[in-house]
């Protein structure tokens, strides 16, 4: 049992059967596992490096800078998240990790994003790094609409200036006296229409199967691990679930972990209508992602 691998260039650049084989094993790979491996994606080796680069310098700030870049008034969609801030909905311990928010700035509708002074190659890096992964989650999404039938633009309307996410993970050393049960991402659902994450520096991701069993996520060297989120699910009628994942502690001192996953939201005021009738009702995006943020403690 292991999560696909699909080459992204089989897609854009193949002949009608590898196209055709792309977009079935990306899709039976979503309906199955809700996460699949992409290769071929274009997003350069040396932009990921850079980013993971300058995160570490970015998380290695004294705490007052990187607290005055916090922004609780947008549910912290933008700027930094302290340590133990956020946990899994309906989890009592926080997750052990900090993490900085970056999206694309289009007011009224979208808070600004918040850089540190002391380090203003943050920003340049992290953008640079944000648009490269949208382009790749659109083209994604592409085939995914292919696969369900939709029309060819259908999840691209959705997207279109959307309120995505980069967001950048810093999962420390696992201290002494944490909370009983505390981990570094405890069980969860993401919220969005579809998740890229490129590869950690450290292992640790595991996927909930349906048989109820934890299931090691290893892509392959540089492939892009996505997965789609309660909104795909919404808007599919449940057919792309939104798999519950974490991220276990490790078993020994690891020097920390870092991660960068790119979430793709809807633009806020689109309407999430299920494809099938009576699945559910349509909701707004912003009012789905709102009540998530509350419900995972990052929202008040």
């Amino acid at each position: 049992m292991t999560v696909p691998n699909v080459d992204f260039g089989d897609y854009l650049r193949g002949d009608a059967a590898a196209r055709a084989s792309f977009v079935r094993t990306l899709g039976a790979g979503l309906e199955r596992f809700g996460f699949v491996n992409v290769t071929g994606h274009g997003i350069d080796d040396e932009l990921l490096a850079r980013a993971y680069r300058v995160a570490e310098r970015l998380f290695a700030l004294p705490a007052a800078d990187k607290l005055a870049c916090e922004d609780p008034a947008s549910g912290r969609q933008r700027g930094y998240t302290p340590f133990g801030q956020e946990k899994a909905k309906g989890y009592g311990a926080p997750d052990l990790k900090e993490f900085w928010q970056v999206g694309r700035e289009l007011p009224p509708e979208m808070a600004p994003n918040v850089f540190p002074k002391a380090l203003p190659e943050v920003g340049e890096a992290f953008l640079a790094l944000y648009f490269a992964q949208e382009r790749f989650a659109l083209g994604l999404l592409d085939a995914v609409g292919e696969y369900l039938g939709l029309p060819r633009d259908f999840f691209r309307d959705l997207a279109r200036n959307g309120d995505s996410i980069l967001r950048v993970i810093h999962y420390p050393d696992v201290p002494g006296g944490v909370p009983e049960g505390a981990v570094r991402a405890a069980a969860h659902e993401d919220i969005n229409l579809m998740t890229v994450l490129p590869a950690s520096t450290r292992p640790g991701l595991e996927l909930l199967t349906r048989e109820g069993e934890w299931l090691a996520v290893t892509p392959p060297p540089g492939a892009m691990v996505c997965d789609t989120g309660d909104m795909m699910a919404h808007v599919t009628s449940g057919r792309l679930p939104a798999t519950t994942h974490r991220v276990v502690n490790p078993g020994r001192t690891d020097g920390g972990r870092y991660s960068m996953p790119f979430f793709l939201h809807p633009r806020p005021d689109a309407l999430l209508t299920p494809v099938t009738a009576g699945f559910g009702q349509p909701v707004r995006a912003r009012d789905l992602l709102n009540r998530r943020l509350r419900e995972i403690g990052v929202l008040s």
